[in-house]
């Protein structure tokens, strides 16, 4: 009998993967590469299209998993975080979308299923990675119209179950909403989930991580922590929490604020610090393990995991300090 992750995150603290971009810029691909055989003719240009590599360079994304499993995640991401038809459009991508994702969760569940196989006591899960598109359906992009909407909720909810439905189709476990600035997009992802939950009758645990864009602690939609807890806490979730914009160390004190406002188990993802100037990531493994150990002595997190800049270095100093803790319990509210 296999062990679901609900079963799992009440014993022990789960590590989620680090960064796919900043494993996939360490191959340096080319144009070239991104198109692949396949796609050498296209019209457009296609570098910097991360998701498009599970067709392409299939061997590269299994491998980056595979990275972060041999480092102690019990979680890897699958490569979709652009995969709707509106993160598509950039690249005139928008018919691959299905396949995308079906391929990528494919890749992860294949990769998945050879740790488990090796190690059965540890299962490994995948989670279908969604991302906040490039659009926001709360704010207006036009200035001198702030009436404006350059996405409707409808434009979202039919993109993300398109999405949720290849994701599933591919193999993965959970589905997690993720690098949420705007919560109204989120909630198209949560509604669109939702209808696909009902239309085939499962189950499916949902991991919903927002993201606090600067010092003022709140989305870049203006919401606080706790506004953005209220707005997604409708539907039951295995876990909320934040991810990329700030370094753990930053981020604590919204985590705080989180972990003692909700039942749901907690979750972040924090980038390896703050970008320099040349738009990397200096901090270390092991300055980014002492800012975790911070949360988990404070009984802040049940899942840990990095976002931007973030390698299986990072991801291994995590997963060797979370196992001599016990996972958070959440407090009574009243």
């Amino acid at each position: 009998m296999s062990i679901t992750i609900q079963e799992a995150i009440k014993e022990r603290i789960l590590i989620l993967d680090g960064a796919m971009g900043t494993m996939l810029q360490r191959y340096n691909f080319s144009e070239e590469d991104f198109r692949g055989e396949r796609f050498k003719d296209f019209p457009h240009p296609l570098k910097g299209n991360n998701d498009l590599l599970s067709l392409t360079q299939p061997q590269a994304i299994r491998a980056v998993h595979a990275a972060y499993y041999e480092a102690g995640a019990d979680i890897v991401e699958t490569n979709t975080f652009s995969g709707t038809t509106i993160g598509m459009a950039d690249y005139f991508m928008e018919d691959l979308v299905y396949e995308l994702n079906y391929e990528s969760a494919k890749i992860a569940r294949e990769v998945a299923d050879e740790f488990t196989a090796k190690n059965p006591e540890k299962p490994r899960f995948v989670a279908g990675s969604i991302g906040p598109t490039n659009r926001t359906a709360s704010m207006s992009p036009d200035v001198n119209d702030p009436g404006y909407r350059a996405v409707t909720f409808d434009d979202l909810r039919i993109a993300y179950k398109q999405q949720v439905e290849a994701l599933l189709d591919g193999g993965c476990d959970l589905l997690l909403v993720e690098t949420i600035f705007d919560t109204l997009n989120a909630k198209a992802a949560l509604f669109a989930i939702e209808e696909v939950k009902d239309e085939r009758n499962i189950d499916i645990p949902i991991m919903v991580s927002g993201t606090i864009t600067d010092a003022s602690g709140r989305t870049l939609s203006g919401q606080t922590v706790e506004a953005f807890l209220i707005s997604v806490s409708h539907i039951p979730l295995l876990s909320v929490g934040f991810n990329c914009a700030l370094g753990a160390d930053l981020l604590k004190p919204y985590l705080k604020t989180l972990s003692q406002h909700t039942q749901f188990n907690v979750s972040a993802h924090p980038n390896a610090g703050l970008p320099n100037a040349f738009g990397q990531y200096d901090e270390t493994p092991e300055q980014t393990q002492a800012f975790i150990k911070e949360y988990l002595e404070d009984n802040l997190i049940n899942i840990i995991g990095g976002c931007c800049g973030t390698t299986p270095d990072h991801i291994r100093l995590m997963a060797e300090v979370a196992k001599d803790y016990k996972p958070r319990v959440a407090p009574v509210l009243e």
